[in-house]
């Protein structure tokens, strides 16, 4: 990911944030016939306070990516879409995209059995604990036979990365009365109405303020 010192996202609490509210990751690695992508979800190690990740892929995804081998990228991203350059006023302007991504890349580790099936657990649990009436991975009718099996198919992986890239584009680079512009129309019923990057650019925007006080 290309950086621009003026969009860079370089605070690890908001890079945390980030990844654990958008936990849909691509992972992709370079391979002996090219580069290959996944997709899955990811955890932050709650046992760390940095940027280290756990997540698993199903088998052969361990092979395809020669896990523990050679280097993965994860792609994090978050709120992101279309901001019209008639929400910029009457002044010569282009249409771009708003977004905010984290890339974390890093030799992998494998996880022991126990240790994957204890972030399988917590996967279940973070999801399903969202739900009226969540339904955990050890929960009847799954008996242990069963986990144990499903859980067999997998590979859990660690990954301390050892390069972070992270990217917050909300419209840093306008005055203050356009981004509220922006914000009002990406709150509207509009085609292009988004509640999520009108929430993350008046969070981004509240910061900057506060700090300029």
């Amino acid at each position: 990911m290309r950086q621009n010192p003026s969009f860079a996202l370089a605070d690890v609490a908001e890079m945390r944030r980030v990844i654990d509210a958008n936990p849909w990751a691509t992972i992709v690695s370079d391979g002996p016939e090219g580069l290959v992508a996944s997709h899955y979800a990811v955890l932050l190690d709650e046992e760390r306070d940095d940027l280290t990740i756990v997540a698993h892929v199903g088998r052969p995804d361990d092979l395809v990516h020669g896990l523990g081998e050679r280097e993965l990228l994860v792609m994090l991203q978050g709120p992101h879409g279309y901001i019209s350059p008639g929400w910029y006023g009457d002044v010569a302007a282009v249409p771009t995209w708003n977004y905010t991504a984290v890339h974390l890349a890093g030799i992998p580790e494998i996880l022991s059995d126990e240790e994957n099936l204890d972030v399988l657990d917590r996967m279940v649990a973070r999801f399903e604990g969202r739900l009226p009436d969540p339904r955990g991975m050890w929960e009847r009718p799954n008996d242990e036979a069963f986990v144990t099996r499903l859980a067999a198919g997998t590979v859990g992986f660690r990954l301390t990365p050892t390069r972070v890239a992270g990217k917050r584009k909300l419209s840093q680079n306008r005055s203050a009365d356009v981004i509220e512009s922006v914000i009002t129309e990406l709150s509207s019923d509009g085609p292009y109405a988004n509640a999520a990057l009108a929430a993350e650019m008046r969070r981004a925007q509240d910061a900057r303020s506060g700090a300029g006080r």
